[in-house]
């Protein structure tokens, strides 16, 4: 089986990847091992993964694999040095199996070499090793690797140009492979075939073609590979035959890597059994195959030719588009067949030691068993043997009482054993005194037919005569003698009768019968425990390896927003931010679509598409309700669980200019017109899965599907609409006076009366026919704000005014103050509140409201006559820009020390000395007086002038950097304007401003089912999260989402999980003795366990980003 890549193979991969990469930068970096390396590289709408296995592999994978948990030190390296860099070329370094990617053109070089061991190495531009996978020490015939030295990058094979085929050039390979061999007898015929010489002698000293390729064209032109390399040598014809199947070679070599994508060819061999990659029964890990039909097949080999050597009965050939898909699809292969195997050899270990346990309590119950049984046959014994064991007992105890020692007592029964007396071989030595005890020697006793029924053990039976006695001694005698194996050795109590010593055999049996059913009904339970303790670490051990194979999921052009589909199967878009709102804004809202939102803090923009070729048709009511309530639980409603409402407008009400002109900042739109607010939304939502199905498969659900004929509201707003329902707003202007009541009333009014009342700022009046709504994430107003209440909200621009008004004001009353006047007693004041009331007046007249005149505080009077004023007083002017806050109040002032030489205050006992330096310097001015300054040296006037100049070169600075900062937003506000009108045209025109894909997507919204039928082909999932209505009614997988305090990315992990186990605990109901599924057909186990394996696929961080909201409470079903 080939396993590493060839010089061909690294040079075709390279014309794929330069292709495929250059443009993309590099996302991130993760350890899939401790030397295999996955890069995914990615921009807008486009996304690649690498998985680059240094000495062997290093191409374009579309399977997801799973990664180490922390990086380890050479990817933190990587990470550091090209994360987010550009890659700008992908080369072969020379005819070298070495791949070379330049990031930042040539800022950043990384090499991935294919030979030996393999090694990654990254440089900097100047070939400095700035990291390196794998030190190499200096050896025969290698070169040092190590961070500080520089990339030996000439030494490389052909790295400044691949020599010129020629005869010249081929006589010398074969010359030079003809002296190695015979050096040291490395082509030498005794070890290697003759035609496999010539063609590694070849592929040794010509390095850009691969011993496959020259093999091939060597049989391609029918030469004869078997000849002597001395003989090809001495012959010129065949060094020319030789010359031209190698520029066949160079041909072929050209024709592959002349296009973007070389095709891929996979030669397999049939093998039996299944296919090498088979689901683990009972696990969470399933794995699928790209293609089902090559399961029964094992591949060998790869290659982007077709070999002649390879053409044969014995080898399928696979064909795929593009080189990377093949090697990809090979090594896929290759790593199921090694997590195969590894899972198979775990399955038997967990299966092995469950027989342990179960041989195990096997053994401890037959030990007992047995235990009982071989006491009641002493038993038996005992009392078949009577006469014999109370002989024996009385013959010991005579002697121990005699007083006779314990080895002479032995001595003497071995005597009488000699002897044949039958007492003494009844007794079996060594005796047990110590415990007195003594072990006899007993026949079991022998029940026929006939002694059944003649002999019963009765109470009168033990008195027997004498002649009886000793008519059975002798015949016990007679069997003893026939076969002294079959007595059993029992140990009998000195100190009891046989009777009790009989009756103490029968009280073990007892005990061993009562171990051996508590030790029954314990086993099942540790049974039953050692069987989940094996499985759950087999579940563990299995969750530990890898999940290879998986298939990347494409996603839809509309996962990068908040989503969901409707009931009615309309696609509902939302924005996560003001960039996304004004991309949805500009991309998708065209004519026939409906724009949703809601007058609360921090509400989605939203926008429902219609579907596509039918922009007349209205939208159902239910769909409108349902994206009502998604902007809604989008805003500061859901945190406060506050109900609230949400409306909607048409695409052509929405816009980016202001009335007044001006292009509006990023995320804010303006509505025109009327507004059609929807019901109170449901603070509900829910997490669910709809499932892709097959075109044969859809048409089975479209029976079970209607449509509303006669939908209750249309485009136009109204139609038919239910008042309790809809409710249409029309927006009309209304004068509000109170603004010019407050300022006339406020003479007559004490200081904190005053204040309180001028500091009220009374809102803006709207035009006829015009109401202004902006959207901004930044917005202050009240989050429980209700949609009639905000109707009469100001423009920016309006406020902005407001906000200057009030500045100059201030900016006034300050500069009266700092001269001495009082506000409330003198003229400037009186006559600054008359024109204020004519401002009113005049301001009301325009359907227009302006604030009134902030007051001087009677703190503010304390800190002046302290002779403190506020920066903006002693300067005379407000900056708005830094003055004005996002939300239009002012900013607090800041008060600064005056000093004495601010010439407004005058201190006590400096007047004389002022007086005496105003008239010596009195016809000096500025200029004058540094020129002296500078002649009498002295630091403060350098250090003045010093500071002057920075001072003036930062002013310059700031005003530059002001200016170019208004041309920008000019320049943006100017382009904005001209793409504004273009979208209203198109807008007008009903032009389709979507993508081919984007609107196959929108089509295939149809084939997504929330509950597939019994026998459906399953291709794909998508997970969405959107109000309950859409959501619980249709999918079979869900979760209620509720406001609540816990995180959204451990409630998506406490819905996988709680739905991982719902399968496990299926396929383990599947299992056999576990009785099975009621009623469960072939195929609804098939699509159950279809199901199950897309869902185990679902990883966490994939999905966390489908709830529009933060914090939530997870319910869910049983």
């Amino acid at each position: 089986m080939k396993q590493r890549f060839s010089s061909l193979d690294v040079k075709v991969i390279a014309s794929e990847l330069s292709h495929t990469l250059c443009s993309l930068r590099l996302a991130n970096i993760y350890d899939l091992s401790s030397r295999i390396l996955l890069f995914k590289f990615a921009k807008p709408d486009h996304r690649e993964q690498i998985l680059v296995d240094p000495g062997f592999r290093c191409h374009l994978t579309s399977f997801s694999r799973a990664t180490a948990a922390a990086p380890s030190p050479f990817a933190t390296k990587l990470r550091k040095h090209l994360r987010t860099r550009r890659v700008t070329a992908v080369a072969q370094v020379g005819t070298d199996r070495v791949l070379e990617l330049q990031f930042s053109d040539g800022q950043y070089r990384l090499f991935i070499e294919f030979y030996a061991g393999g090694n990654i190495v990254l440089t900097d531009q100047a070939l400095n090793i700035l990291s390196v996978l794998r030190i190499v020490p200096e050896g025969v015939e290698q070169e040092q690797l190590r961070v500080g030295l520089r990339y030996a990058f000439e030494n490389r094979q052909n790295v400044k140009g691949t020599p010129v085929l020629t005869n010249e050039r081929v006589r010398a390979a074969l010359q030079k492979a003809l002296e190695k061999g015979d050096k040291d007898g490395d082509f030498q015929p005794r070890r290697k075939k003759s035609g496999d010489l010539l063609r590694r002698a070849l592929a040794a000293f010509m390095s850009e073609f691969p011993p496959m390729l020259i093999d091939h064209v060597i049989r391609s032109k029918g030469f004869d590979s078997s000849k002597p390399i001395a003989d090809v040598l001495n012959d010129e014809r065949l060094v020319n035959d030789l010359m031209v199947a190698l520029q066949e070679a160079l041909q072929l070599t050209e024709r592959i890597t002349t296009d973007h994508t070389s095709k891929g060819y996979i030669f397999a061999k049939g093998k039996p059994g299944q296919g090498a990659l088979a689901s683990v029964n009972g696990t969470s890990d399933e794995l699928q195959r790209v293609d089902s039909k090559h399961e029964s097949v094992m591949y060998e080999d790869f290659q982007p030719f077709t070999p002649l050597q390879l053409v044969s009965s014995e080898w399928t050939i696979i064909e795929f588009d593009s080189f990377n898909k093949a090697v990809d699809e090979f090594f896929s292969s290759v790593e199921g067949q090694k997590l195969e195997s590894r899972l198979a050899e775990r399955e038997q270990n967990a299966k092995r030691k469950l027989d342990n346990a179960r041989q195990e309590h096997e053994k401890r119950l037959g030990g007992l068993q047995q235990v009982k049984e071989l006491n009641v046959r002493k038993a038996q014994a005992i009392e078949a043997n009577l006469q014999r064991v109370q002989e024996a007992v009385s013959a010991v105890n005579g002697l121990i009482s005699q007083g006779m020692d314990w080895v002479e007592i032995a001595r003497l029964i071995e005597m009488e054993q000699a002897k044949n007396n039958s007492v003494a071989k009844t007794i079996k030595l060594p005796l047990k005194l110590y415990e007195n005890s003594i072990s006899l020697l007993l026949a079991e006793e022998a029940f026929d037919d006939e002694e059944e029924s003649d002999c019963d053990v009765t109470d009168d039976a033990a008195i027997q005569s004498e002649d009886g006695t000793e008519s059975r001694s002798r015949d016990a005698k007679a069997k003893t003698q026939a076969g002294t194996d079959k007595r059993m050795a029992i140990e009998v109590d000195l100190a009891l009768s046989p009777w009790s010593n009989a009756r103490q055999y029968y009280d073990q049996k007892k005990t061993a019968a009562f171990k051996e059913q508590k030790t029954l009904q314990s086993s099942v339970k540790a049974l039953k425990s050692t069987e989940r303790k094996v499985n759950a670490d087999l579940k563990k051990s299995l969750q530990q390896e890898k999940q290879v194979l998986r298939p990347v999921r494409k996603q839809l052009w509309f996962e990068k927003f908040l989503y969901f589909i409707s009931s009615e199967g309309y696609l509902v878009l939302g924005g996560k931010d003001a960039q996304q709102n004004e991309i949805i804004y500009k991309r998708y809202l065209e004519k026939g679509d409906v724009y949703v939102h809601a007058d609360l803090q921090g509400a989605t923009a939203v926008i429902v598409k219609n579907k596509p070729g039918r922009s007349d048709d209205p939208l159902p009511p239910s769909t409108l309700s349902q994206a009502g309530s998604f902007t809604v639980a989008t805003s500061s409603a859901w945190d406060s669980k506050a109900v609230m409402s949400a409306w909607w407008v048409r695409p052509e009400q929405v816009s980016k200019s202001a009335p007044t002109g001006d292009y509006l900042p990023m995320g804010s739109f303006s509505i025109q017109g009327e507004k059609t607010f929807l019901p109170p939304a449901q603070l509900l939502l829910g997490f669910g899965v709809l499932f892709r199905v097959s075109e044969a498969s859809l048409a089975r659900h479209r029976k079970y599907r209607h449509r509303d004929e006669n939908p209750i509201i249309g485009m136009d707003g109204g139609v038919g609409a239910s008042p309790n329902m809809f409710v249409t707003s029309k927006e009309t202007s209304t004068k509000d006076h109170t603004g010019h009541d407050d300022i006339e009333a406020a003479a007559d009014r004490t200081d904190d009366d005053l204040e309180d009342r001028c500091q009220t700022t009374s809102e803006l009046d709207e035009d006829d026919e015009t109401a202004v709504h902006y959207q901004s994430e930044n917005d202050s107003q009240n989050p429980l704000l209700s949609g009639h209440a905000a109707n009469g909200r100001s423009t920016e621009s309006e406020r902005s005014e407001e906000q200057g008004s009030q500045a100059e004001d201030k900016t006034d009353e300050y500069l009266l103050k700092a001269d001495g006047q009082d506000p409330l007693t003198e003229d400037p004041v009186v006559e600054s509140l008359g024109q204020m009331s004519e401002d009113v007046s005049s301001s009301a007249n325009n359907g227009r409201e302006v604030s009134s005149v902030r007051h001087v505080s009677a703190r503010e009077r304390r800190l002046l006559r302290k002779g403190e004023v506020p920066v903006a007083a002693a300067e005379g002017v407000f900056e708005r820009e830094s003055d004005l806050s996002a939300t239009g109040s002012t900013q607090p002032a800041h008060w600064v020390k005056t000093g004495a030489g601010s010439g407004n205050l005058h201190v006590r006992g400096k007047h004389g000395k002022r007086s005496k330096l105003k008239t010596k310097y009195a016809d000096q001015d500025d200029e004058d007086r540094a020129l002296a300054l500078r002649l009498l040296g002295s630091a403060a006037s350098q250090k003045a002038t010093d500071d002057a100049t920075v001072k003036a070169i930062e002013e310059e600075q700031v005003a530059a950097r002001k200016e170019r900062r208004r041309q920008q937003h000019n320049a943006a506000a100017k382009k904005g304007m001209e793409e504004e009108e273009i979208r209203k045209a198109a807008l007008q025109e009903g032009a389709d401003t979507l993508g081919e894909t984007e609107a196959e997507a929108l089509e295939d919204l149809g084939a997504y089912i929330g509950t597939p039928l019994p026998g459906d082909e399953i291709l794909d999932a998508l997970v969405v999260c959107g109000p309950w209505d859409a959501i619980g009614t249709r999918c079979s997988w869900r979760a209620k989402i509720h406001p609540g305090s816990t995180k959204k990315g451990k409630a998506v992990r406490e819905i996988l999980t709680a739905w991982t186990t719902v399968i496990a605990n299926h396929e383990k109901r599947k299992r056999p003795g576990a009785g099975g599924v009621k009623g469960a057909t072939m195929e609804e186990e098939r699509t159950r366990k279809r199901e199950g394996q897309i869902l185990q696929g679902i990883k966490e961080v994939e999905v966390v980003g489908v709830l529009p909201v933060s914090k939530v409470r997870v319910v869910m079903g049983a």
